[in-house]
């Protein structure tokens, strides 16, 4: 009988975990059997596994294999157990020097013709490597400079089986040293100079990037609702270090990381058609739940555009995220939870014929109201910054001398704002004032002087504010007064703070 052991890493949304892989050969018909809950992808690895092997010039064992998955109450899934699946294997049939493959994690899929292919989440792999005491891995070249990330790990690289053998094998060879790729701007061009006329609607986008505020933009066709929302990402700060990493994570398990970026510093931005289905926003499927758009808008912006067309149960399954921050699946596969804590933006048309002017609009007083309830009070409740996007003027249109402040101005004022807001709350965990509950905010010594707080407490005491509104307007005025180089909210801040939150939008509180 012959034993061999190595490592690899089993997913579990973005969080992962150390699996030890045993190997052991014994008499008895010839087959491979595998146990600790494999899925479909890793229970195929039998014949991936041995046509690998054979065709990169080894000998496949003539002996019963069973493969032992450890913990076996830990469900593993995916194809990356391919590489050290063969290994183990390589080892225990005596090809390979046991103690050569025991301590380092190997993460690769397998072709047939032993190549090795890249495959998604090795970034959080390698994460959860190093956090379970690994100190060297081996990757897919095509995964080299994602895993490179991480200084806590030695990682390698290898373009197939026969390479990685060979390196064992021969004394002094090593495997290539993984390199990130140097960090380059990956903007998108967009700027808020191309934005014509709208001096509210970028207010409101400049006060949302301050203070990381939801904001509602409603308006006829044309007005800049679209155009507004998609800067607004060109407007955040930087992604920081231990943000981008998050980031990045999660690109790499959904397979949509950029080719030829390092990591993701800029804040996401995912705009999802209309059509979408509840899976598709906040991550489903079969077996274990994929991230959805929530999720890959985590640290940045989800854009709904045309949001009244969504479905309204959809769009209610924003609700709960949009307090926590993070989203929890349960399906056949197992619980996941998800990080989803994004600026929502949502641009709607005021009524379904979408009239330039509500002199023109040929609908009923019913069908706007139904049209407007689509968004439920729920959902608008957390929205911070409610906006009426008026249609663009004809001397805003045709006028060739405006000077429109480009992206680059207001994003520097955004981040004073921003350095302010971190600068306040940094003994109290939080980065920015929208994520300061409202119990801090309303005391001391964070709660404003009370003729501050005149306008707010009549809109309250008139039922125009909820509880949840009035603490989200003591965080507007907060992002005002940051963005004024004031040390606290005056009546001022608060005033259009409450004027802002309620807009000109026609959406009830």
């Amino acid at each position: 009988m012959a034993l061999a052991r190595t490592r690899s890493v089993a997913l579990h949304g973005v969080t992962g975990r150390v699996i030890e892989i045993e190997a052991d050969l014994s008499q008895g018909l010839p087959g491979l059997t595998f146990t600790g809950l494999p899925d479909t992808a890793v229970s195929e690895a039998r014949d991936r596994v041995r046509a690998a092997v054979l065709n990169s010039g080894f000998r496949w064992p003539g002996q019963r294999i069973t493969i032992a998955l450890l913990p076996a109450d830990v469900r593993k899934s995916g194809s990356a157990f391919d590489l050290a699946l063969a290994l183990a294997v390589l080892a225990a049939a005596g090809d390979l020097p046991p103690a050569k493959i025991a301590s380092t994690a190997w993460l690769g899929e397998l072709g047939l013709d032993g190549r090795l292919r890249a495959v998604r989440g090795v970034l959080p792999a390698v994460l959860a490597a190093a956090a379970g005491g690994v100190r060297r891995m081996v990757v897919p070249l095509g995964n080299a400079a994602e895993a490179a990330l991480v200084d806590a790990v030695a990682v390698h690289s290898a373009r197939s089986l026969r390479e990685v053998v060979a390196a064992l094998l021969q004394p002094g060879q090593q495997l290539p040293v993984a390199v990130a790729h140097p960090e380059r701007d990956s903007g998108d061009g967009l700027d808020l100079a191309d934005v014509v006329g709208q001096p509210v609607g970028r207010r409101a986008v400049e006060i949302a990037a301050a203070g990381a505020h939801n904001l509602l933009l409603s308006g006829s066709p044309g007005s800049g609702k679209s155009m507004l929302a998609a800067r607004l990402p060109g407007i955040l700060p930087a992604l920081s270090d231990s943000a981008a990493l998050e980031v990045t994570a999660i690109h790499s398990i959904a397979g949509l990381l950029p080719d030829g970026v390092a990591l993701i510093r800029r804040p996401p931005l995912q705009s999802p058609h209309h059509t979408s289905s509840m899976a598709a926003l906040v991550g489903g499927g079969s077996g274990l739940a994929r991230p959805g758009a929530a999720t890959l808008a985590h640290r940045g912006v989800l854009v709904l555009d045309e949001a009244a067309e969504f479905s309204p149960h959809v769009l209610d399954s924003l609700r709960q995220p949009l307090e926590s921050g993070k989203i929890r699946l349960h399906r056949s596969g197992g619980a996941v939870e998800y990080p989803a804590r994004f600026q929502l933006v949502l641009a709607t048309n005021p009524c379904p014929c979408g009239a330039p002017k509500d002199r023109d609009c040929q609908c009923s007083s019913g069908a706007r109201r139904r049209y407007g309830q689509r968004l439920s009070g729920p959902l608008t409740d957390r929205i911070d910054l409610r906006i009426q996007v008026d249609p663009v003027s004809r001397a805003d249109l045709m006028d060739e001398s405006a000077l429109r402040e480009p992206s680059s101005v207001v994003s520097a004022r955004v981040a004073q704002a921003r350095a302010a807001a971190r600068q306040r709350w940094s003994e109290l965990g939080y980065e920015c004032n929208a994520e300061v509950p409202g119990n801090v905010l309303r005391s001391r010594p964070w709660r404003p002087a009370r003729p501050a707080l005149a306008s707010l407490e009549a809109e309250l005491e008139r039922g125009n504010v909820s509880a949840r509104g009035y603490d989200r307007v003591l965080k507007l005025a907060w992002t005002l007064a940051d963005l004024a180089g004031r040390d606290a909210p005056g009546p001022t801040q608060v005033g259009e703070a409450v004027w802002l939150r309620g807009g000109r939008t026609g959406v009830a509180e």
